[in-house]
């Protein structure tokens, strides 16, 4: 048994223990996901799960292997917020959102099994509580590096987002979002200064460098 798993052991054995975390708060483009995990017991003998670790820490490869066996051995949800909500919320509280949902849909999948009967126990990666969760929680600083079910969320989270990006590269190609995922890279800001941004991006996130830059808006069709 690895570090992370030794880390969530410590917790009391009698709690059913829930981990999440998101993936696409920094980038310029795109929705921001999340995603809840909760291990069956199985997932403590699994030991291709060893390999677990912060989402960015491992490569391209390793990760979708992971996210197979996560998803094979735990309860898991995983849910997206758009760039309305982001711009309503702001990056941070469409985060906290976006776990909420995923939190409660993972929390729905559990009735009517052995997890369920316990109090749920919620760690959440970073410093910040969700808001209007009525489930007990515990912030986790750098939790993706310490617990292997905020880890394992972290993971889902990364894949599913990726993917999810990839294809919106087909639409709008220009952008690169293939391999940038929407960060703000020296390649990407260039791209938008020449096409102008498009309805997948976000707003606030581009005030500074489209200030002093002549744009053409792409359609939102």
């Amino acid at each position: 048994m690895n570090s992370l798993f030794k880390f969530d052991k410590s917790f009391s054995s009698g709690c059913t223990l829930i981990g999440t975390d998101e993936a696409g708060r920094g980038p310029g483009a795109g929705g921001v996901f999340a995603a809840a995990v909760c291990f069956k017991p199985c997932a403590y003998k699994c030991e291709e799960l060893l390999g677990l670790n912060d989402s960015k820490k491992l490569t391209v490869k390793k990760r979708e292997e992971l996210y197979e066996i996560i998803k094979e051995h735990s309860f898991c949800s995983v849910k997206m917020s758009d760039i309305e909500k982001i711009e309503e919320l702001d990056i941070l509280g469409a985060s906290l959102y976006t776990m909420r949902l995923a939190v409660h849909e993972l929390l729905k999948e559990l009735k009517g099994t052995e997890e369920a009967a316990a109090e749920a126990l919620v760690l959440v990666d970073g410093n910040r509580k969700i808001f209007k969760l009525k489930h007990e929680q515990k912030t986790i600083v750098r939790g993706d590096s310490s617990s292997a079910v905020i880890a394992a969320a972290s993971i889902l989270a990364k894949v599913e987002r990726d993917k999810y990006m990839s294809e919106l590269h087909e639409e709008f190609p220009m952008y690169n979002w293939a391999q940038n995922k929407g960060y703000l890279t020296k390649e990407h800001v260039g791209a938008i200064k020449k096409y102008g941004p498009c309805k997948m991006h976000r707003p606030s996130f581009l005030k500074k460098i489209l200030k002093d830059a002549e744009t053409v808006q792409l359609s939102l069709i």
